[in-house]
């Protein structure tokens, strides 16, 4: 007797659109949806003292009707009043960003923390041209301390901490991302769910410890002028706050909020030789 075997096809289904890279504006729409909350700073400022010598000075006004709020800062060669978003990641912890108007295709990203006076500037800067083989959107780095008090604890700083670990990023019920952390200057990462579906890269990171469980991370992507600023919460809170700056369809810069849940996968670790 012969028996009757039904052949499985487990040949993935396809993906529309593979061919088609999308745009920063069209994969960024929605990546906000479960961000934490805005804090207003209002009524409040802020000095940093930057590892370089240089300051950065920040005066927040009242915040409006609808929630918007603006600061005056100077610092860094210049000087504007420009809209500020700010989220309280830890309850010393504070996320802040300025999606500069008063200076086109620009903005300034701050981490700092009320217990410990330390802090992060991170300034990304869309050139003017883009260059094959180069990110369009360049970031800088500084370590900083914050006038609020004396401070404590360690310099935040470069970290391979991160090399190794694999996690799944839900931005929104239709935004799922993974990411590979392979050296101290790259990631891989793939879309699993969003209009990116298919889609993945490796591309140019920056990786900052800066306190216990608290990492930012940076990248750069070449395929689209676009880069991102993100403070990972690996503690109990497996939360992510982040923002992007890059060119939308038309080619002009735009300025977007992102964040969500984090879900570590696993972490590999080299037994011999390691990655930069």
């Amino acid at each position: 007797m012969t028996e009757d075997v039904t052949a499985i096809d487990t040949t993935p289904e396809p993906v529309d659109g593979l061919d088609e890279w999308r745009t920063y504006d069209e994969f960024a729409a929605g990546i906000d949806t479960y961000r934490l909350p805005s804090t207003d700073l209002g009524g409040t400022s802020l000095v940093l003292a930057l590892d370089d010598g240089q300051t950065l000075s920040l005066r927040f006004g009242p915040s409006t009707d609808s929630g918007t709020g603006r600061v005056e800062w100077s610092g860094l060669g210049a000087a504007g009043t420009d809209p500020y978003d700010a989220v309280a990641v830890r309850d010393d912890v504070v996320f802040l960003n300025l999606p500069l108007t008063s200076r086109e295709r620009e903005a300034l990203t701050v981490v700092f923390s009320t217990a410990t006076h330390r802090a992060v500037v991170v300034r990304s800067r869309i050139a003017p041209e883009a260059v094959e083989g180069t990110p369009q959107v360049g970031q800088e780095f500084w370590a900083a301390t914050t006038d609020a008090g004396p401070a404590t604890g360690e310099v935040p700083g470069p970290s391979r901490d991160l090399i190794g670990k694999r996690n799944v990023y839900r931005y929104s019920p239709h935004h799922l991302y993974e990411h590979v952390y392979v050296s101290s200057q790259r990631y891989a990462w793939q879309c699993l769910e969003g209009v990116q579906r298919g889609h993945g890269d490796m591309d140019l990171s920056t990786v900052w410890k800066f306190a216990d469980g608290l990492y930012l991370f940076c990248f750069r992507e070449f395929r689209i002028a676009v880069a991102s600023v993100w403070l990972h919460d690996l503690g109990y809170q497996l939360r992510t706050t982040g923002i992007f700056l890059g060119l939308n369809g038309e080619g002009a810069s735009e300025h977007s909020r992102a964040g969500g849940h984090i879900y570590p996968l696993g972490t590999v670790s080299y037994p011999d030789a390691q990655p930069v």
